[in-house]
């Protein structure tokens, strides 16, 4: 398969995104992009990228980054309050697909996020998520 020069297997697995495997990451000072050579598993009945596929890793992505980048992730957590995805295009099976996170404003209890998403460089999504900073529990 081939990966980009600067992707690594992403080392964060969950229960959603383990049939999607395998997902890659590359870190960047101000961000973890999360990224997948498309594959069946990862489509609608129509062949092209689910919307809940989109949904959720654009989601982790910018989760991910926020918690790695911008919190002490050791003692703070982040939940997400909201989130919203502009369908632009669609992904079609085989294409790499990267999930880019940018930060609108990184507050103390809010954080405002930004993912977009492209196949092979073309922009197919745009998400925004407003995550709620949280204290650690055991």
């Amino acid at each position: 398969m081939d990966v980009p020069a600067g992707f690594e297997p992403f080392g964060r697995k969950s229960p959603v995104t383990e049939p999607w495997e395998p997902i890659y990451c590359k870190r960047t000072p101000e961000a973890v992009v999360l990224a997948v050579r498309l594959a069946k598993s990862h489509t609608n009945a129509r062949g092209f990228a689910h919307g809940g596929f989109i949904s959720a890793l654009a989601d982790n992505a910018m989760g991910h980054s926020l918690v790695t980048t911008k919190l002490d992730w050791e003692k703070k957590s982040a939940i997400t309050v909201s989130l919203t995805v502009d369908f632009l295009g669609s992904a079609q099976v085989g294409q790499w697909v990267e999930f880019t996170t940018t930060f609108i404003k990184a507050g103390g209890t809010l954080c405002f996020t930004q993912c977009f998403v492209t196949a092979d460089g073309v922009p197919c999504a745009r998400a925004n998520a407003t995550f709620r900073v949280v204290d650690r529990t055991g």
